[in-house]
């Protein structure tokens, strides 16, 4: 990150490198469960989605119906008041809900976000240490799944949650 002065303001910069999607022949990715799918972005067989390079997410761990997201808190995530935006809170949630849904997949299965119910429960900061995000598959039916995410601050404490409904197809 670069910083200069611009009109009597203190600027800052950066520079955003990633993967464009679609890359990797989507009937290969096809060939693999859900679990394998997020464990070969894990691995770096497939790119990672673009939003996890533009947000700076630092840490993602899938498993069967369970994945934790985490980033640190900077100030390029910051709202006009200073503090985290909602909507940076809200893609954490909605990616470690969705995805251990994801995780979750059969061979050959597709999923997308019906909803999301972001609770905010305190500002995030860059002084709030890592912030660690765990989605959690609560009920997984055949066209449906609900999901959950708790994000938590650097002393462990809950500063957001959400529930999620994916449903799920072929």
């Amino acid at each position: 990150m670069t910083q200069t002065q611009q009109q009597g303001f203190r600027t800052a910069s950066r520079t955003v490198t990633w993967m464009p999607p679609g890359q990797l022949d989507l009937e290969q990715m096809m060939a693999l469960d859900g679990l394998a799918q997020l464990q070969a972005m894990v691995e770096g067989v497939a790119p990672r989605p673009p939003i996890m390079d533009t947000l700076d997410i630092c840490g993602f761990e899938p498993e069967h119906g369970r994945v934790v997201v985490e980033l640190q808190a900077q100030e390029f995530h910051y709202n006009p008041l200073g503090s985290v935006h909602g909507g940076v809170i809200a893609t954490l949630l909605d990616t470690a809900a969705a995805c251990a849904v994801h995780s979750t997949l059969e061979v050959g299965e597709l999923y997308t976000s019906m909803d999301l119910t972001t609770k905010f429960l305190r500002a995030v900061t860059v002084d709030s240490g890592l912030l660690r995000c765990e989605g959690t598959v609560v009920q997984r039916g055949r066209r449906t799944a609900l999901a959950q995410a708790s994000l938590t601050d650097g002393q462990g404490r809950l500063v957001a949650h959400a529930t999620s409904t994916c449903m799920i197809f072929s």
